[in-house]
C-alpha cells in the first residue's frame, strides 16, 4: 500500500504515454497527486488512461499531447495544462529519445534531434513551468539523466551528451532558484527495461563485447520501470525535502 504523498499536490509528467513516464504517472496517481501526462504519442497516453480507469485514479488524470522540441507545442500545451490545474506543484521531466551510431558516421540532424528533444525540450518545459513552481515557494522538478552521462555508453555519444547536460542544467537551476524554496533533481536510471532501452537503435556491426558489461549486479535482468518511478515518488515528495542539486543513480548496481 502506497502513502498519499501527493495528495492536494498538482504534477505534470512529460513522457507520460510510455516507459518511466508512464509509470510515474500511476504511482503518482496511486499516492493522492492530480496528475497531468504529456505526451507527443496519443496512444500511448491512452494506455495510461485505461490504465488509470482501471486502477479507479483517472479522475485526477488529464492528459495532452505535446511536441517538447517545439517552443510553440510547449508554451500552449503546458501552459494550457498548468492553468487548467490552477498551478504546478511538481514537474517530472521524463520524456525524451535514444537512438545509436557510430560517432564518424553520426549527421548533425542526428544530433541536433537528439538534443532537441532530450535536451532543449527539457529547457522549454522547465522554463514554461518555473513561474508556476516558484509560485508554490517550494516547487520541485525531478530530471531525467542517465548513466550514460557518467559512465561509457559505446554508440550513444549524442545521448549521453544530452544526459551530461540536463545533469549539470539540473544543478544550475537548483542553485539559481533555492532561496526561492525550488528543488532540483535528477534521477539516472541505468538496467532498466522500458521501449527505449529494448530498442536502442544500435549499429549492425556493434561490438557487443563492450555493451555486455551494461548488467546490473542486483537481481536477475533489467529492472521495470517502476523501480525509478518509486524514487521519483521519494524525491518529490517531502521525503525528499534536504535533496536537490544533485543526481540518484537507480541501476542495480550495474555502474559500481
Amino acid at each position: 500500500m502506497t502513502l498519499p504523498r501527493f495528495e492536494g499536490r498538482r504534477v505534470l509528467v512529460t513522457g507520460g504515454g510510455s516507459g518511466i513516464g508512464q509509470a510515474t504517472v500511476a504511482r503518482l496517481l496511486d499516492e493522492g497527486g492530480t496528475v497531468v501526462a504529456a505526451d507527443i504519442a496519443e496512444p500511448g497516453l491512452e494506455k495510461t488512461r485505461e490504465a488509470a480507469v482501471a486502477a479507479g485514479t483517472d479522475g485526477r488524470l488529464t492528459a495532452v499531447t505535446v511536441d517538447i522540441a517545439d517552443e510553440a507545442s510547449v508554451r500552449d500545451a503546458v501552459g494550457g495544462a498548468i492553468e487548467g490545474l490552477g498551478g504546478l506543484d511538481v514537474l517530472v521531466n521524463a520524456a525524451g529519445i535514444l537512438d545509436s551510431a557510430h560517432t564518424e558516421t553520426m549527421t548533425l540532424d542526428f544530433w541536433n534531434r537528439i538534443l532537441g528533444v532530450n535536451l532543449t525540450g527539457t529547457f522549454l518545459v522547465t522554463r514554461q513551468a518555473l513561474p508556476a513552481l516558484l509560485a508554490t515557494g517550494a516547487g520541485v522538478i525531478v530530471n531525467f539523466s542517465s548513466t550514460s552521462a557518467s559512465f561509457a555508453h559505446p554508440y550513444m555519444a549524442a545521448y549521453a551528451a544530452t544526459k551530461g547536460g540536463i545533469q549539470s542544467f539540473t544543478h544550475a537551476i537548483a542553485s539559481e532558484y533555492s532561496k526561492q524554496g525550488l528543488r532540483a533533481v535528477c534521477v539516472a536510471p541505468g538496467s532498466i527495461a522500458s521501449g527505449m532501452t529494448h530498442n536502442p537503435g544500435l549499429p549492425d556491426d556493434t561490438d557487443y563485447g563492450l555493451i555486455a558489461k551494461l548488467t546490473p549486479a542486483l537481481g536477475k535482468g533489467f529492472a521495470g520501470p517502476e523501480t525509478v518511478a518509486g524514487a521519483i515518488a521519494m524525491l518529490a515528495s517531502d521525503d525528499g525535502a534536504f535533496i536537490t542539486g544533485t543526481e540518484l543513480r537507480i541501476d542495480g548496481g550495474t555502474h559500481m
